[in-house]
């Protein structure tokens, strides 16, 4: 299964790399506008799959451990949550406005790509995903009302916490009165990194709720 998921990662992120050089980038937008109408069925899939970012955040954060730079702190001004909203907006603004006034195409996702694996050097996966990107602000609004999710079967989970480890988003915890896993279906991507580990096999993808 994760040489699946990795297969299917770097085939999308071929494909933005093709629609980038192509200059067909919007068509990576339509893209993601259609993410977030399955995500109301699906979940976050486009974060789990086919976002790029995520993809490069991925060796971005295996080289920040090996270099031992990673930080498990996260900086006190972005722990309310706002910026994310207010990187959608700025982007989204400055976009529109640099197109109409000035006729120029800014590369949005190659800057925010270029953002992630920076931030990702120094930070753990989630303060990027949670908390700074603009993108993932609107997956996890859509993503709440997910049909489809991974869900813990509780009369098998042992509270191990290995899923809470492995989880780059947070989704996870581990209510210490009941000892049990419970998955955050706005934060989770739909990846498999809990359902790999899982020596229980106690989490699968079914109905959400």
């Amino acid at each position: 299964m994760k040489h699946i998921v990795t297969i299917i990662r770097l085939l999308f992120l071929v494909l933005f790399v093709f629609l980038l050089a192509t200059s067909k980038i919007m068509l990576w937008f339509g893209l993601f506008a259609v993410s977030l109408l399955a995500a109301l069925i699906f979940g976050r899939i486009y974060c789990g799959y086919v976002c790029p970012m995520n993809t490069l955040m991925i060796p971005a954060e295996w080289v920040s451990k090996k270099l031992k730079i990673q930080t498990q702190k996260t900086p006190k001004w972005l722990i309310n949550g706002y910026f994310t909203w207010i990187a959608l907006v700025v982007s989204i603004a400055t976009m529109l406005l640099l197109k109409k006034f000035a006729h120029i195409n800014i590369p949005i996702l190659p800057i925010w790509l270029a953002i992630a694996v920076f931030i990702t050097l120094r930070y753990r996966p989630v303060i990027f995903h949670n908390l700074i990107c603009p993108f993932g602000a609107l997956q996890r609004l859509f993503g709440q009302f997910a049909r489809l999710s991974k869900k813990v079967d509780k009369t098998a989970c042992i509270g191990c916490k290995l899923c809470v480890k492995v989880c780059p988003s947070d989704a996870i915890t581990v209510i210490d009165k009941e000892k049990k896993a419970v998955i955050n279906t706005a934060l989770c991507h739909q990846c498999t990194n809990c359902r790999q580990i899982c020596p229980e096999e106690a989490i699968h993808y079914s109905k959400a709720g």
